[in-house]
């Protein structure tokens, strides 16, 4: 009986250990990717949060929606590096999914920082029609 428990308790031992070294080795050797995808869904949330202040004060289930987008795409970015390291030829997945959500957040923390008085509107607006010139200046 208690050399089936030490099995068993290597066997758990075993198991758990690869699979904590394969994500532990999926997150270091893509830290970039990681890092650049928290950090800009923390910018949007501290502008938002800071815009939330102002208009109706602190509310927690706001603050807790940064989390739990950052966890969210955390999971996303993990499983598209999976299927991206397990099949050859999907290389191309985490930059198809990912960047546009990251432009898309950019975007946010930008009007987020406007309406929370870190950016002017003239400013922001400035920057924006830079961005499509061919659609002429705003009135």
């Amino acid at each position: 009986m208690k050399s089936n428990t030490f099995f068993l308790a290597a066997a758990v031992s075993t198991t758990m250990s690869f699979i904590c070294s394969y994500f532990l080795e999926l997150y270091m050797g893509n830290a970039e990717q990681y890092l650049a995808l928290i950090a800009i869904v923390f910018v949007d949330g501290f502008f938002g949060i800071s815009a939330g202040i102002k208009r109706e004060g602190f509310q927690t289930r706001k603050a807790l929606k940064v989390l739990q987008r950052a966890l969210t795409w955390i999971i996303f970015l993990t499983v598209i590096l999976m299927v991206e390291k397990g099949f050859a030829g999907t290389s191309w997945l985490s930059e198809t999914i990912i960047v546009p959500f990251i432009v898309l957040q950019l975007i946010s923390a930008l009007k987020n920082a406007s309406m929370a008085g870190f950016i002017k509107a003239e400013e922001l607006n400035r920057l924006l029609d830079r961005i499509d010139n061919h659609k002429g200046n705003r009135k």
